[in-house]
């Protein structure tokens, strides 16, 4: 708990409690039952399995910092929800000195296709169609952000940045801002392979959006983007008559 008190002293606002809300608790014996109301459980079964659980029954789950990296900080806080309970709830937060991530729509020529890359994720076990995205290096601007993601994992250089707002990805766990673009490139080269980034593909901005209605891009970042784009007026199609729209 040391840990996490000073990071409470750090960075204050990580903490606020507001009226009506899920409030952080800070009284030690708050704390203590907040901690006891959330036991874990046990499969009973032979060989001892019942002790075992008797166990675990007396003994206060942990809570404070549960561990802590240069990309996210895990944190289980003692809480009070609005309807009186005590428990405890996890969540996963930036570093304090992190600037946020970039997601990044590669656009071609005038708009009319865009760039996606094959990823495969470690958390799913699985390839995603995917934008191109990372997490934002401390002290960077988000268009510096986006230029070292590009070469990074498609080579690519960025002629234009267009700015398309913010993002939460994930609300009820992560308290993550991502900043979302679109940027121009005249080109894009090889993926980065260290990534697991399978391939490169270009596709019609009209395509890309199909992909997203049957199912075939399932991230939630790429679907967001591509909305903020359509949104923005960013893509260009070729009509029947051989013109733009």
């Amino acid at each position: 708990m040391n840990r996490y008190e000073a990071l409470r002293r750090r960075v204050p606002e990580w903490f606020r409690n507001e009226p009506g809300g899920i409030e952080i608790l800070t009284d030690p014996a708050l704390v203590r039952r907040a901690r006891r109301s959330a036991v874990p459980t046990v499969r009973r079964g032979p060989l001892g399995s019942l002790r075992a659980w008797a166990r675990a029954a007396l003994r206060p789950v942990p809570t404070g910092v549960v561990s802590a990296n240069r990309y996210l900080w895990y944190l289980r806080d003692p809480v009070r929800f609005p309807d009186g309970r005590l428990g405890l709830y996890d969540r996963l937060l930036p570093p304090p000195e992190s600037s946020p991530g970039v997601v990044v729509l590669p656009l071609l020529g005038d708009g009319a296709k865009v760039v996606l890359i094959e990823h495969y994720r470690h958390a799913t076990r699985d390839r995603h169609w995917e934008a191109v995205r990372g997490f934002g290096d401390p002290g960077a601007t988000g268009e510096e952000n986006v230029a070292r993601e590009l070469a990074e994992e498609v080579s690519a250089r960025p002629t234009a940045v267009t700015a398309l707002g913010e993002l939460h990805p994930d609300t009820g766990l992560c308290a993550h801002r991502v900043e979302l673009y679109a940027a121009r490139v005249q080109s894009v080269g090889a993926p980065e392979v260290g990534e697991a980034i399978q391939r490169v593909i270009t596709v019609p901005a009209a395509e890309a959006e199909a992909m997203v209605a049957d199912g075939r891009i399932t991230d939630g970042f790429t679907v967001a983007v591509l909305y903020r784009a359509r949104l923005a007026g960013l893509f260009t199609s070729v009509t029947e008559n051989g013109g733009e729209n």
